[in-house]
């Protein structure tokens, strides 16, 4: 499933990706949206470009139907992202930890100052594996996300302004 999801920051797309490059963000989004404290599992930065690795789990409950295919404790991935701070963009592929042949997503992302802060254009690709019901979940994910990201950039104004 193709989707695009929006951001909107009260402040520069440099200062937003500035941020998102900076391990000392992901503290800050312990709680936010379905997830739990973000992990960074490792970051690589040069004079253009930055990548990091950050570990997230799902914590919220699942119906019980999910519960009969997957196990709540092995709902975690690595969302693996490069900031490209010459263009704005970033690239993202999302690296599940556990149940790899289920699930396929990437993104990209790209972030354009306003006279008033900077929009966040995410566009990805969202590819669920399950009987029946792909579609459903899907939807569901990426529902989350938008909550998730919504969450973010409510910390990021905190944080930044």
């Amino acid at each position: 499933m193709n989707f695009e999801v929006r951001q909107r920051f009260a402040t520069s797309a440099a200062d937003v990706i500035d941020l998102y490059g900076d391990p000392a963000l992901y503290p800050h989004l312990d709680g936010v949206g379905k997830l739990g404290s973000p992990e960074v599992i490792d970051r690589d930065a040069s004079a253009d470009r930055v990548r990091m690795q950050v570990r997230y789990r799902f914590v919220a409950d699942l119906p019980a139907a999910a519960l009969a295919v997957v196990s709540p404790d092995k709902l975690t991935w690595i969302d693996d992202t490069i900031y490209d701070l010459t263009t704005n963009t970033s690239t993202t592929t999302i690296r599940p930890d556990h149940y790899a042949d289920r699930l396929k997503a990437s993104a990209t992302s790209r972030f354009h100052d306003l006279g008033d802060g900077c929009e966040r254009i995410i566009s990805g690709d969202l590819r669920v594996r399950a009987l029946l019901v792909a579609g459903q979940v899907e939807k569901a994910i990426i529902a989350g996300m938008r909550e998730h990201l919504e969450g973010e950039a409510t910390v990021i104004d905190r944080l930044i302004g």
